[in-house]
């Protein structure tokens, strides 16, 4: 069983989008557990790792902030999906990129392994 419902799932995304948008680096991590794993094709691309992981919120932190220094970054919130314990958030970003984010829960509804795919777009920002 899922440990949140349809309407707890599309909240948890708006917020983490609307945190993204306005800048809010420690409202954007309080959505991530301490242990999280994070694989994205843009952590290839901006940091050369070719498994594309980043280990523990520290590093992810560090990783957003970067991603944050973009002035231009803007996501839209396009849909979300709910599984067991666990959640994608379709978006879309500034630069036509679409974006599936799938996350695996903890008990506590915080991310604790997420991979992120992506359709279109330029993904050097």
């Amino acid at each position: 069983m899922s440990i949140l419902t349809q309407g707890q799932a599309e909240d948890k995304a708006r917020d983490w989008v609307a945190a993204w948008n306005r800048r809010d680096l420690e409202a954007v991590m309080a959505h991530y557990a301490e242990e999280v794993e994070i694989c994205s094709p843009l952590v290839v691309k901006r940091l050369g790792r070719a498994d594309g992981w980043l280990r523990g919120k520290k590093e992810l932190q560090s990783y957003f902030a970067r991603g944050m220094s973009n002035e231009a970054l803007r996501f839209e919130l396009e849909d979300v999906r709910l599984g067991v314990n666990a959640m994608v958030v379709l978006y879309a970003r500034e630069n036509g990129m679409r974006v599936a984010d799938m996350s695996e829960l903890d008990a506590q509804g915080l991310i604790r392994r997420m991979v992120a795919c992506y359709a279109g777009g330029e993904s050097d920002a």
